[in-house]
């Protein structure tokens, strides 16, 4: 089965991207810029989602209207870079709620390594959004999709800003029925696999921190 890939190029998220992608842009306005964008994005993932009907009183007329249904969905937070689109994501839906894995890439093997897993309860039932803002090797949302699908969710999607062609083959390979929504398919991984053209460490520029 071939992994489902979107890629959402509404036009504002293309505009904020770039500001996101210069190197000159201030830490303030990158954390800010990123909760815009995962706000639309996030429009974008959720398009979907189960409805069912509720009895309301408009102020004209009683009537059945449209109701999000079932557990409320779960946003997971690859750590430390997911948690700027997190914000977004719950202008977007305040009710949901948001799990986190804590996974570092090893600088020699460049393979995950896991450090933290936290999830609310009833994960199976619910809706999972997994994000985090780079799509790069792979390793690490292959191995945070693993731990998600090992404590038993099992409807899942990734959203991220940038994929690399080779992450996503890679991703599709290990994780076939988990579709990937992004911002952008970039060009490459250069040698020490960062996406190029890219927009740095996400989690660095996010922070103000150096690698």
């Amino acid at each position: 089965m071939a992994p489902s890939f979107t890629l959402v190029d509404h036009p504002l998220i293309q505009h904020k991207l770039t500001i996101l992608r210069r190197s000159d842009t201030a830490t303030a306005q990158f954390r800010q810029v990123l909760r815009e964008i995962a706000f639309v994005l996030g429009c974008e993932v959720t398009k979907d989602l189960t409805l069912g009907e509720v009895e309301i009183e408009t102020p004209l007329e009683r009537g059945m209207f449209p109701y999000l249904s079932g557990k409320k969905l779960c946003f997971v937070s690859i750590l430390r870079a997911g948690n700027g689109l997190i914000d977004g994501l719950l202008d977007l839906v305040p009710s949901a709620r948001v799990g986190h894995i804590g996974l570092y890439r090893d600088p020699d093997t460049l393979e995950a390594v896991q450090y933290y897993y936290k999830m609310p309860d009833a994960i199976d039932e619910r809706q999972v959004i997994m994000v985090d803002p780079m799509l790069a090797t792979a390793n690490t949302s292959i191995a945070a999709a693993s731990l998600l699908k090992k404590n038993g969710a099992r409807n899942i999607k990734f959203m991220c800003l940038l994929a690399a062609p080779e992450g996503v083959e890679a991703f599709g390979a290990a994780h076939p029925d988990i579709p990937i929504i992004a911002a952008a398919l970039d060009r490459e991984l250069n040698d020490h696999s960062y996406i190029l053209p890219g927009l740095g460490d996400a989690g660095d520029r996010m922070y103000g921190t150096k690698g």
